[in-house]
């Protein structure tokens, strides 16, 4: 009789075990886009908490060699001079050419009941607060920021920031702080001349194009100009000069795999400091304009 009663209730005991089998497998599944999001935001957390660490300790080394004399000034005045005289001619084309566009741009918008003077305080604003660092940054990336990560990164590949180390000499003092220190000092020079040369463009321009006088030009940008706008674009320029050549030498020093890794390290580092760049500035109006 028990062996009869377990075999009628087997069929109905199968269903069951499979029923209980499929759902942990369909909560699995459902839940799986859930888990790789949480581990994707996992992992870029813990890559921007590794990246933001290691700069850090860059910049703190960087401020004790400068402040201990250990910094090798040739080095320095070698790296002022590419960074800045070098990077002289790209920059001011970038800025005539800013200077040229926002002219153009701002005399087709206006209207008759808006006074022409006005774009003399347009093309000067846009010049000084935004477009003179912002360009200026991005030449800088391209050109210094690539050079920088490169330069390391092929030092790193091939084992010559291991012959610094086993000669005693500390790599970020060596190479690291000429160059950052070289990015505070040049970048608000070369900030400055593009502010210049780009109003001067739009001078000329206005002139040529929209029929706007040198006076009344002039006359618009006094009449709207504030002093600290100066100071706000100084500012901007310090803040970039600090941050491209730390991410440039923070990437390089953290090139692997040859050849084809300081080609991913330079690419990368391009990225991050174009990134690092526009989030900078798109922090500077509230924090230094409200």
């Amino acid at each position: 009789m028990a062996d009869a009663l377990s075999a009628a209730w087997r069929p109905l005991r199968l269903p069951m075990r499979c029923a209980t089998r499929k759902e942990p497998a369909i909560v699995e599944m459902l839940l799986s886009p859930f888990v790789a999001v949480v581990r994707g935001v996992n992992r870029v957390g813990e890559s921007i908490a590794v990246h933001a660490g290691e700069m850090g300790i860059l910049a703190w080394r960087v401020v004790s060699a400068l402040f201990r004399g250990k910094m090798p000034y040739r080095e320095f005045l070698t790296q002022a001079y590419s960074m800045g005289i070098q990077s002289l001619p790209l920059v001011c084309v970038t800025a005539i050419l800013s200077g040229v566009v926002t002219t153009q741009q701002g005399g087709y918008q206006f209207t008759s009941s808006i006074p022409l003077y006005v774009l003399g305080s347009v093309v000067t604003a846009g010049v000084v607060l935004e477009l003179g660092p912002v360009l200026t940054a991005i030449v800088m990336i391209g050109r210094v920021g690539a050079r920088i990560t490169a330069e390391i990164g092929t030092m790193q590949v091939s084992e010559q920031i291991d012959a610094l180390y086993s000669l005693g000499r500390d790599p970020i003092v060596v190479l690291g702080a000429p160059r950052i220190i070289a990015g505070l000092v040049t970048m608000p020079a070369l900030v400055a001349i593009a502010n210049v040369v780009g109003i001067f463009a739009g001078v000329v321009a206005a002139e040529l194009d929209v029929g706007l006088g040198r006076e009344s030009f002039l006359y618009g940008a006094r009449l709207f100009w504030h002093s600290y706008d100066l100071f706000y674009s100084i500012a901007k320029a310090v803040a970039f000069g600090f941050v491209i050549p730390l991410i440039s030498v923070h990437m390089g020093l953290r090139t692997r795999g040859g050849a084809e890794g300081v080609g991913r390290a330079t690419t990368a580092s391009v990225v991050f400091m174009i990134i690092a760049i526009l989030v900078s500035d798109a922090m500077f109006p509230p924090l230094f304009l409200d």
